[in-house]
């Protein structure tokens, strides 16, 4: 937002508070303009409200930008017809409220606080399942061990059963030898209905082995003979590619750790890499807010962590029962007592402000005091306790302290000969479908090794980098104690709005945080605000988060593929990411880049349908704010811009077609279980699939080819010049003569969305130009930098 209409929306705001006596937070909680303490009307605290996603009719595009310029909490879909938009958003009843005024209204209740509940219960049992199941170590039971021979090759085929199967993180491996040489090959897990049937496996083998052993992840295991069965093929998938290993929304702890399994597991494929910078935590100071009314409330907040002891606080205020006493603060051990000050009747006399001063200079070694958000705090505080809590939810198996981010590195050689793939998800805390395509991503990898040559060649070939979860903290309180968190744990807010009724309010977008297209270099799409859900931070790479990614960009230089995983909407995007307060755009891809952009998002949103025919739209697929909306400093653009790395972003769960209603209907950021497995098999699809763009690029040796047309002649008048490539390449020129190298003109698009450009000659021109694929090579093998003419040069003789 420009100074000019922030000033202006104030202004507005100021003239609605005028009119109707409301306060400016009654009608924008969210947003903390910082104020001096004066006097101010005395009113009740306000009381903590529910949020909801829903789907937002917005009538025009001047009501569109005032929906941006308001600073509300969007979800990643947008959806336009007929001059209207329906987009979704994540509001209390006061913003609903507020946005009637400009002529923007609920149209459809998506998700409610109870649904978000009934969520957190549904992933809590299938954790406690998991848990029991895991508690020890399994029994294997196999079911069937047989061998058969059809028209086309000979199979072995097994069942086994195992006492921890109804959880998707058991996984079995079947050893036997074949010929003289030891084979393996994971097994498959069989669900009908919500009960676990078995896990099974069908390979072709090339001689009969006699016996079979199958282990468990779980440390379980068990021998059997192979028999063979009288000719009738079991009714099962013919496919020896094993998937879905996830059953459950799992939290950072439960993602890490399946993450060390897999190592321990696959020592020779798998390393886990712990990034260098850790997180703030989950962690919160304990606080009160005490007293009833705004200008009258006391803010207390613990020197300590809660978990250190800030929990263990308590504040009193209490009238000494005397006449003529003054304020007094005594500390004894975690207790904080306050006499309050009375007067010659025994009435007490301390205001907010008073006590705040009384605590700031007798109690600092324990706590900090404020007024309530500025105030002045005039009004006569009451006797009361209170005890100061960080307000946590987790169960204290989950870590307080600051969290260490880790990448999965998968590959068979990791030491940076290879080229490298990077996969990261959950950026955003309440996206809790992302981290489970990268986990499903890994296992699959690893379990499909043996016995699958296309995987067997995606990890031999690459360096492949996952990271589930970003945002680990803000994951726990998402999963614990508030749902629709979007950001990190970390309150970079002042006094004025570090109270606990913000405490759902603070925190960095780590997608803002970045040091490209950001709001410090005057891209929009971010906040300053400290306690809106796109607030950027108070630097560009302020938080550990965002660092942790930088690092792995600089410390890998191998990487050159990266896919950023983001929920909801079914998006498939690309850099530009920002835009300023113009329609500017950080510098477009060349129409070669473009075009390798859109031919490799063709494998990937292919491979996605794969699953169960989903397809991500024409409409939501392309560079950034050509299909969703400006996204100042996020990470794809800090790949793409400082280290070259082609740089996607899926948002996964693409709306479901309702047959019944005859719309497309939204799936919001935690749906039911069955739905989220769906989205994480058909998006590990994808990733997979941008694994595969990367392993063919790897592969890539074969220059390409480019064309002018017209090309060499004599012309009357101006002429348009088509330069054609081969394949998707950047089409480097000069028209004046000159050497053609890598700082020389490239051919773009012709416009947002549209073709190459064409070059308009209007006067007798040489043109000299090479092309260069994404894997670099560069036609005729020409070298740039060096003195050689090898490129091509058409002249255009203009009458």
């Amino acid at each position: 937002m420009t100074k000019k209409n922030k000033l202006k929306w104030k202004r507005s705001l100021m003239v609605m508070t005028a009119i109707t006596g409301l306060g400016f937070s009654t009608f924008y909680p969210g947003l903390s303009i910082p104020t001096a303490a004066v006097e101010q009307p005395d009113q009740p605290l306000p009381a903590e409200e529910s949020v909801s996603i829903v789907q937002l009719e917005v009538p025009n595009d001047q009501a569109k930008d005032k929906l941006l310029e308001l600073g509300i909490d969007l979800t990643h879909r947008i959806e336009q017809h007929d001059g209207i938009y329906e987009v979704d958003a994540v509001v209390t009843p006061t913003e609903i409220a507020m946005l009637k005024t400009f002529g923007i209204n609920v149209k459809d209740t998506l998700i409610t606080e109870n649904e978000w509940n009934t969520r957190a219960a549904e992933r809590q049992s299938a954790v406690q399942l998991q848990a029991s199941l895991a508690a020890s170590e399994d029994t294997l039971k196999v079911l069937r061990a047989d061998h058969f021979t059809n028209q086309s090759a000979t199979f072995l085929y097994l069942e086994v059963k195992s006492s921890a199967g109804a959880t998707a993180s058991t996984a079995l491996k079947a050893t036997w030898t074949e010929d003289g040489v030891e084979k393996s090959a994971t097994l498959s897990r069989f669900v009908d209905y919500g009960e676990y049937i078995y896990h099974y496996l069908m390979v072709p083998v090339t001689a009969i082995p006699t016996s079979v052993k199958i282990d468990s992840n779980l440390g379980g295991t068990a021998t059997s003979s192979v028999t063979e069965w009288l000719g009738k093929e079991p009714k099962h998938p013919k496919t020896d590619y094993v998937t879905d290993f996830v059953d459950h929304y799992m939290a950072p702890n439960e993602l890490y750790e399946r993450a060390e399994k897999l190592a321990k597991e696959f020592p020779k494929l798998v390393e886990i890499i712990d990034m260098p910078n850790k997180t703030n935590g989950y962690r919160r100071l304990a606080q009160a807010t005490i007293g009833g009314t705004t200008n009258l409330a006391v803010v207390v907040s613990s020197k300590a962590w809660g978990h250190e002891g800030g929990n263990d606080v308590s504040v009193e205020f209490q009238n000494p029962g005397k006449n003529n006493s003054p304020l007094k603060v005594t500390v004894d051990g975690k207790k904080i007592l306050v006499d309050l000050a009375t007067d010659s009747s025994g009435k007490v006399t301390s205001t907010a402000a008073q006590v705040v001063s009384a605590l700031n200079t007798n109690a600092s070694q324990l706590v900090t005091a404020t007024t309530y958000r500025g105030n002045a705090g005039t009004g006569v505080v009451a006797p009361i306790t209170a005890k100061l809590t960080d307000g946590l939810k987790a169960p204290a198996d989950v870590s307080r302290d600051p969290f260490t981010v880790k990448a999965i590195r998968i590959g068979k050689h990791r030491d940076g000969s290879k080229p490298g793939v990077l996969g990261y998800a959950q950026e955003h805390a309440r996206e809790w479908v992302t981290p489970l395509v990268t986990i499903e991503t890994a296992e699959r990898l690893l379990r499909n090794y043996a016995h699958d040559s296309e995987t067997r060649k995606l990890v031999d070939n690459l360096d492949i980098f996952l990271v589930p979860s970003v945002n680990p903290d803000g994951a726990n309180y998402s999963f614990n104690d508030y749902n629709m968190q979007r950001r990190n744990m970390t309150n970079h807010c002042g006094p004025t709005a570090s109270d606990p009724g913000n405490r759902n309010a603070w925190g960095v977008d780590l997608n803002r945080n970045h040091s490209v297209g950001s709001l410090f270099d005057g891209y929009i799409g971010a906040s300053a605000s400290c306690t809106s859900d796109t607030y950027a931070g108070p630097a560009e790479n302020s938080e550990p988060e965002a660092r942790n990614l930088v690092w792995l960009a600089d410390k890998n230089p191998n990487i050159k593929f990266a896919m950023n995983i983001h929920s909801y909407g079914g998006y498939f995007m690309w850099s530009p990411g920002a835009y300023d307060s113009k329609r500017v755009t950080l510098p477009r891809p060349t129409a070669g880049q473009e075009a390798f952009y859109w031919a490799a998002s063709d494998l990937m949103l292919n491979d996605i349908q794969d699953h169960r025919g989903t397809v991500i739209l024409p409409s939501r697929t392309g560079p950034i704010p050509d299909v969703l909306y400006s996204a100042a400093g996020n990470s794809a653009d800090y790949l793409w811009y400082e280290k070259g790395i082609y740089a996607w972003n899926f948002e996964v769960g693409a709306d479901l077609w309702n047959k019944d209603t005859k719309r497309w209907q939204a799936v919001g950021f935690q749906p039911a279980f069955a739905e989220g497995h769906e989205e994480a098999m058909e998006f590990s699809n994808g990733l997979i699939g941008l694994i595969k763009v990367a392993y063919n690029s790897s592969k890539d040796h074969q220059p390409p080819s480019s064309k002018a047309t017209p090309g060499n002649g004599k012309y009357t008048g101006p002429v348009e010049v088509k330069i054609e490539t081969s394949e998707p390449a950047t089409v480097y020129y000069t028209l004046d003569g000159s050497r053609p190298t890598f700082q020389s003109k490239k051919i773009q698009l012709s416009g947002t969305r549209e073709f190459e450009e064409t070059l308009k000659i209007d006067k007798t021109t040489t043109i000299n130009y090479f092309a260069v694929d994404a894997a670099g090579n560069i036609e005729k093998n020409y070298n740039p930098l060096g003195n050689g003419k090898n490129y091509n040069s058409v002249t255009l003789t203009i009458k």
